[in-house]
């Protein structure tokens, strides 16, 4: 079962699904919190099937090459993370969709819609927890329009609307993050959905012992290494050129574009070929429904963190089922 509702649904769906036996692939975020998250987390491994979490950003090949290389460094050092997911699909007032009122999808929005992905993502690609962090979070618009037809995510100007309601927003159009890592690394995250000419662009820079690692979203195909004492390089996507684990989610040869769907092809083939080979007793190669509650469990401390402005530490999860 695929749930990609919105998401104050997920939590009622999934549960439905896995106490019927059936495996189930969830969009992010899983939950509305960190209560309905950690059932679903439990009602999973009770249910001995396969569950994911749509965090498909794992699955861009040179994500996969960067996480080999960090895992590589001497010591495995990792001394801070940088980055951002901005986006302007959201910058007019007159921008509406299901995503911007609490009620669907949740009281932490432009922070848990993207934030998350990047969050997951780094997580993944150093292997270190994020364990105490400090959130500012920003409404532009306090109040939008919506238009009396329906509106598709992405979908641009309006158009022809000529009928609309004001409606009060309660969730956050951008905000930022300092982050603690488990090994004492720093972090910074800054997320928008109201920056005019980025459509959808995650970028991280991870500082490491050896060398720096860089990657973004909109030139998928390229991972820049950083070196101090030899020239910096710029890696293409080739699979003959990348490590076995970024190799396994290349589709196609070296100049052959693989993007943002592609990362989707290869989530579902881990997730089908995990349930072929029926050994759930083996670690899951996709992100979990325990990776799934973790980020919820970010949110909610995101959530505290803005309203006492200042540090909060983020509680233990557990561990992926």
């Amino acid at each position: 079962v695929h749930i990609t509702t919105p998401n104050r649904l997920h939590f009622e769906m999934a549960v439905r699904a896995l106490r019927a036996g059936k495996h189930v692939v969830c969009e992010k975020p899983l939950a509305m919190n960190a209560l309905e998250s950690g059932k679903l987390v439990r009602l999973a491994a009770d249910s001995k099937v396969a569950a994911a979490v749509a965090y498909n950003i794992r699955f861009y090949p040179l994500c996969l090459e960067a996480r080999e290389r960090v895992a590589r460094q001497t010591g495995r050092q990792v001394f801070h993370v940088a980055g951002s997911y901005v986006q302007d699909w959201l910058l007019h007032k007159t921008d509406f969709n299901w995503r911007v009122v609490a009620a669907e999808g949740g009281k932490l929005r432009a922070l848990a819609d993207i934030g998350t992905h990047w969050l997951d993502l780094v997580q993944f690609i150093t292997g270190l927890r994020i364990v105490s962090l400090c959130a500012d979070l920003a409404t532009v618009h306090s109040t939008r329009r919506r238009p009396g037809g329906s509106v598709q995510t992405f979908g641009g100007a309006a158009g022809a609307v000529s009928q609309y309601d004001d409606v009060a927003i309660d969730t956050e159009d951008a905000g930022g993050l300092l982050l603690e890592f488990e090994n004492g690394a720093r972090g910074t995250l800054w997320v928008s959905q109201v920056t005019a000419g980025r459509k959808n662009c995650l970028r991280f820079e991870i500082a490491c012992h050896d060398e720096s690692l860089a990657w973004n979203s909109e030139r998928p195909d390229e991972l820049w290494i950083g070196r101090r004492d030899s020239a910096n390089e710029l890696l293409l996507r080739d699979p003959a050129l990348l490590s076995p684990l970024a190799r396994s989610a290349s589709s196609y040869p070296g100049g052959h574009n693989e993007g943002f769907p592609d990362t989707f092809k290869q989530l579902f083939r881990a997730f089908y070929g995990y349930i072929e080979a029926g050994n759930f007793s083996s670690p899951p190669p996709f992100p979990t429904f325990g990776d799934g509650h973790r980020e919820i469990v970010l949110c909610d401390a995101i959530l505290e963190s803005h309203r006492k402005r200042g540090w909060v530490t983020v509680p233990p999860a557990g561990e992926s089922p």
